[in-house]
């Protein structure tokens, strides 16, 4: 093509005015123009920015783009390999040799098994914030307790450790943290994580941790599996918990047809999640050159992989900026796809169900204590979009 491609100089980080669920409207823009995007990273390396739904979708699936870490194009020095365990930046055969004890783990039917339980400490969260009584912060109250719980007994993480791990991992997350503090948090949690193996590896007991103690990983894989499980089955799903909450506050028609319909419960998941895309991007670098959409992505480009807008692309789905629960168009990217797509995911349906479902019947009056615009947003360097803080109050 002899047309020029339209240019995004950095990754916006401002959403639009008064609209805190929708992207950035520079990346709408940039889809608007095409699907592909010239980039310039922030460590001033040029790449591609991909805002169609159909060319991430096949980008994630593409085994000519690598997800290693020292193959990132993105700054004007070698970066070292993922460290031992963290197969998100890993291809395979390494990132299959991690996958494959974790598949049987996070299955449909495990993960079901497990609705009784989450219900149980859904319940109990609820019913501590009932007995608080309004007003209360949904976030610390709710959306964070539940999967840090669930998590945490999945992988054996003792209960007693729980609070100080949640705290560590948010730090990783917030886009907020310093550098310093960031050394500091990750030192921690590698130390934490590594006396847990140890424990695990002398002691095992009936978690995912101890199983996989028991095959040929070596302690350092152990800690990376560990921090990646741990920090993705609580923060995204935290994150989907409050945004989830407050899209649907925001949205009252939506909110009164769950309410009247439970039976909309999994249809609203789904929904909620491609409207939200609280895991915004991605990144892959060409292993060789490339044709997409029309365009040469060269060996050696790293593309930024936009799930948010290629989740609110039109030519995918009807209307892509309206929250609309009974939804009939499937295929969001919310957990990736190929051989990356997420392991959690499972989880994360069985969590959001659960919780969306107990928190409208036990609070059917719940609502916002606060403007919505002075809703606490987590920034857009986050990893994972979310809010900081959601009061809620209802009737009592």
């Amino acid at each position: 093509m002899s047309e020029s491609l339209h240019t995004v100089t950095a990754l916006p980080t401002e959403r639009p005015s008064g609209c805190p669920f929708d992207p950035p409207p520079e990346l709408l823009d940039a889809r608007r123009h095409g699907p592909v995007s010239r980039f310039t990273h922030p460590g001033g390396k040029p790449g591609r920015l991909i805002t169609g739904h159909e060319l991430v979708r096949s980008v994630l699936a593409d085994p000519r783009f690598s997800s290693r870490k020292e193959l990132l194009n993105v700054v004007d020095y070698e970066l070292p390999p993922a460290p031992p365990g963290e197969f998100l930046l890993t291809d395979d055969p390494q990132h299959g040799r991690y996958r494959k004890p974790l598949i049987g783990k996070f299955t449909v039917r495990r993960m079901r098994l497990l609705t009784e339980r989450i219900e149980q400490i859904t319940a109990d969260c609820l019913d501590a914030m009932e007995k608080t009584g309004p007003p209360a912060d949904l976030v610390t109250a709710f959306a964070k307790p539940i999967p840090t719980i669930v998590i945490c007994e999945l992988l054996g993480v003792p209960y007693e450790d729980r609070t100080s791990f949640q705290e560590q991992i948010d730090k990783f997350m917030n886009g907020e943290t310093s550098d310093e503090d960031l050394i500091a948090a990750y030192t921690a949690t590698q130390q934490y994580l590594a006396d847990l193996v140890a424990a695990k590896r002398a002691h095992p007991t009936d978690d995912v941790l101890s199983e996989l103690a028991a095959g040929d990983l070596s302690d350092e894989e152990l800690q990376g599996i560990s921090l990646i499980l741990l920090a993705a089955g609580f923060d995204t799903t935290a994150n989907m918990l409050s945004l989830g909450a407050f899209a649907l506050l925001q949205h009252p028609d939506q909110l009164a047809a769950l309410r009247a319909d439970p039976g909309l419960a999994d249809r609203a998941v789904e929904e909620l999640l491609r409207y939200l895309s609280v895991a915004k991007s991605f990144m892959r670098t060409a292993l060789v050159d490339v044709e997409l959409g029309g365009r040469t992505i060269e060996a050696g480009t790293t593309v930024v992989l936009s799930y948010h807008t290629a989740n609110h692309d039109p030519e995918r789905f009807t209307d892509p900026h309206r929250l609309d629960l009974r939804r009939q168009e499937g295929g969001h990217l919310a957990f990736g796809h190929g051989p990356h797509l997420c392991l959690g995911q499972q989880l994360a349906r069985v969590e959001m169900r659960v919780a969306f479902s107990a928190l409208l019947a036990r609070f059917p009056t719940l609502r916002l204590a606060v403007p919505a615009e002075e809703v606490a947003l987590r920034p857009e360097t986050a990893d994972v979009y979310g809010v900081k803080s959601l009061p809620v109050t209802w009737d009592v």
